[in-house]
């Protein structure tokens, strides 16, 4: 059995990295949802990812793989990642609350922790584990407010489909894991692009040729920083960690996002940060450090010694 290495420095800057990467899709996103559909938005994210990813593939001296096993794999892969959860938030926010929808989908660690015990042999679910989940969950939604909360009763179909597309996120970084021996650059160019093949007949079938065309300006720029940035460079970074860190470390950034949409909002929008906001991040560092263990580790250590 080999075991999962623990998160080293490399790996949480990484993390850090790609929160960052996520937490300003937020912002992305926002702009060009003034002017285009959301699902014309997805298409064109991972389209323009696809694109950038096998540039960068074939400009670094890769090949992507021939091999049809391969393929389907990244069709499993773009749907449990881009497809199948994007469908699902989107939905899911056309009738809940922005704020409790980043609180369900902060579940992603927990279901991790669940999904990755059952199904495999070196990611097991220990005591430390579970009380960082749910220190980490607790800690966005002291971080984003109880007002996010108003509402939990309603729509609970809504409050589901979100809850699915945790899951699904969930199964997609267990099932990320079979990538280990080929480049991040290669898998997120594969599943980007198996995801770009799935989601434009759809669009297409919906919403007409219009669809194609990005309006000049903003939401043009918006879209291309969400491409290049958020989607193509994440999910190298995502492949990368996962394959030295596993799904559950990895998927550890959901707790990482709102901190880093806060802070890029605090430095760049000149917003202001809560009490309320400094004591979810307090708690979100705290599941962190339970989860990563090495802070109990040289604790139980200098105990021993004494």
């Amino acid at each position: 059995m080999t075991a999962v290495p623990a998160m080293g420095r490399l790996e949480w800057a990484l993390l850090i990295t790609l929160s960052i990467l996520w937490g300003g899709s937020f912002f992305f996103a926002e702009i060009a949802l003034t002017v285009m559909s959301p699902f014309a938005v997805v298409m064109f994210r991972v389209g323009l990812a696809a694109a950038a990813l096998l540039v960068a593939v074939y400009a670094m001296g890769q090949r992507m793989p021939l091999s049809v096993g391969v393929w389907l794999a990244f069709f499993v892969m773009g749907g449990l990642n881009n497809l199948i959860p994007f469908s699902l938030i989107f939905w899911g926010q056309t009738h809940i609350a922005s704020g409790l929808a980043a609180i369900l989908n902060a579940t992603t660690p927990l279901f991790t922790v669940v999904f990755a015990h059952a199904l495999t042999r070196d990611e097991r679910m220990t005591a430390a584990k579970l009380a960082g989940v749910v220190l980490g969950i607790a800690g966005v939604a002291v971080m984003i407010g109880p007002a996010a909360l108003t509402g939990v009763g309603d729509h609970v179909v809504a409050q589901i489909a979100v809850l699915g597309a945790a899951a699904s996120y969930a199964f997609a970084g267990i099932f990320g894991r079979r990538f280990k021996a080929l480049p991040p650059v290669v898998v997120a160019a594969g599943q980007t692009s198996a995801s770009t093949v799935m989601i434009v007949p759809a669009v297409l079938a919906a919403e007409g040729i219009g669809a194609l065309f990005i309006p000049w300006g903003g939401a043009l720029a918006a879209i291309v920083a969400l491409a290049l940035f958020s989607t193509s460079l994440a999910y190298v970074l995502y492949f990368r960690i996962l394959a030295t860190a596993g799904a559950t470390n990895l998927l550890l950034v959901t707790f990482l996002i709102p901190v880093s949409a806060i802070l890029l909002g605090a430095v760049f929008l000149d917003e202001r940060l809560t009490a309320m906001q400094f004591a979810g991040m307090a708690l979100i560092a705290a599941g962190l450090a339970a989860i990563d263990g090495r802070l109990a580790r040289r604790f139980r250590r200098v105990s021993v010694a004494d």
